[in-house]
């Protein structure tokens, strides 16, 4: 089963390569206070027409370079 996650389109300055940032939020298990988590992933984008702040969905799949594991859908 793949991976995907829904994130915003933090850089778009590499060739064929963004950057997005995907926010996780949980509640911490004895304060239950709402924690965030933030992880920024490379994922590869064909098409150029991505611009910083869009909200994007990625797949995971295989490794495309050293850090690219995931391809925008």
């Amino acid at each position: 089963m793949k991976k995907t996650l829904v994130g915003t389109v933090v850089s778009n300055k590499m060739t064929k390569t963004v950057v997005v940032n995907v926010e996780n939020k949980f509640r911490h298990s004895i304060y239950r206070k709402v924690i965030t988590r933030h992880k920024k992933f490379k994922a590869h984008n064909e098409n150029l027409a991505l611009n910083i702040g869009d909200v994007v969905t990625i797949e995971e799949t295989r490794p495309i370079s050293k850090d690219k594991h995931f391809i925008v859908i």
